[in-house]
């Protein structure tokens, strides 16, 4: 933060413990920034389990407040040119000694490690996605709501980048019991998906599905009678890079975000 003292001359203050810090502007409000966004992740961490037992109304709510100036924040650290996408979600400094210097190391938020099934039996996993930029969502083939809406905007990107071999979509299905291998196969041809080659609609565990999509892709995704189709999910298309970090998110109802999305998409590509 920047303020003014009695000599009228403008103080950079730490967000972490309000000292006035001396230095390069750019690096001091990075690196505000970098703890600010920290700060907020961790708070929405500690809220996650919290949100699961309040109505879809209000979870969406506390959920959009708390998430947009996570996910959405253009906050990059010092160096970084306007066309690179910020690392978002938690993270931390590593130290260590390395010939009687220490050297310090910024340890991004990453995507845990998953192992699922796609529509054609395989097995698609963290290996499977390593070095290759990812778009990923959570969906239900029986959702009466955005679903729909969210797979014609996929197709977009599909269309846009499906023969690109350093690029994947991976669609989780939160309705594994329904949504089996055949039926991720049936639904996939039904929206002109003739094989996993990059698109892979993936079932597995659902309690394994939750837990990466609330923990990992920091996004909705659980069961809940009072909703349509019994479950509940944010419209989050994610954009993840080759070493599993995510690099932004996307409303995947709307045209204008995804239109963005496919704009960003070369950027990571290009790293």
């Amino acid at each position: 933060m920047v303020i003014r003292n009695d000599a009228g001359i403008h103080v950079f203050v730490d967000l972490a413990d309000g000292r006035p810090k001396t230095g390069d502007r750019s690096s001091l409000i990075a690196s505000n920034c970098q703890k600010l966004t920290a700060f907020i992740t961790r708070l929405v961490k500690q809220l996650n389990y919290l949100i699961n037992c309040i109505n879809m109304k209000t979870r969406f709510s506390i959920l959009s407040l708390l998430l947009i100036p996570i996910l959405f924040s253009q906050c990059k650290p010092a160096g970084e040119n306007n066309t690179t996408l910020p690392k978002l979600g938690n993270w931390h400094v590593d130290e260590k000694t390395v010939d009687g210097k220490v050297v310090q190391d910024t340890v991004y938020h990453k995507i845990a490690d998953f192992s699922f099934t796609n529509q054609d039996g395989e097995t698609i996993d963290n290996a499977s996605v390593n070095g290759k930029v990812y778009v990923a969502d959570f969906f239900f083939t029986t959702c009466p709501t955005i679903c729909p809406i969210m797979k014609k905007e996929m197709i977009r990107v599909y269309e846009k980048f499906g023969n690109n071999p350093n690029f994947k979509i991976l669609s989780h299905t939160i309705d594994p019991k329904h949504d089996t291998e055949e039926v991720l196969k049936d639904y996939a041809q039904k929206l002109g998906i003739e094989n996993a080659k990059t698109w892979n609609f993936l079932t597995g565990e659902a309690e394994k599905i939750y837990e990466i999509g609330q923990t990992s892709y920091m996004t909705t995704a659980m069961e809940d009678q009072n909703e349509a189709g019994g479950f509940l999910h944010s419209g989050a298309f994610l954009l993840i890079d080759q070493k599993g970090h995510i690099r932004g998110v996307y409303d995947g109802t709307k045209s204008d975000q995804v239109d963005q999305l496919i704009k960003d998409i070369p950027k990571i590509l290009g790293e």
